[in-house]
């Protein structure tokens, strides 16, 4: 089986972004990011996920692996 790269749909790219944005704005604490955040703060502590460093490592990773996805499985 041979991987055929395929440039990701805009979708996932923006979503990628979003995720990068967050996950830096957390990782290195940047005091006016974060508080530009607050609402996404509210709506995660509603799920009961911790708003810290570790779900910035987190996101960082997620945007990453959400590009590779994208460009290698179709559809995506």
């Amino acid at each position: 089986m041979k991987l055929h790269p395929n440039p990701p749909r805009m979708v996932t790219v923006a979503l990628a972004v979003a995720l990068g944005v967050i996950g830096l704005s957390l990782a290195w604490p940047i005091a006016p990011a974060v508080s530009l955040l607050a609402p996404v703060a509210d709506v995660i502590k509603g799920v009961g996920i911790a708003f810290d460093q570790q779900l910035g490592y987190l996101c960082l990773f997620a945007s990453s692996a959400l590009l590779v996805a994208g460009s290698l499985l179709p559809g995506i």
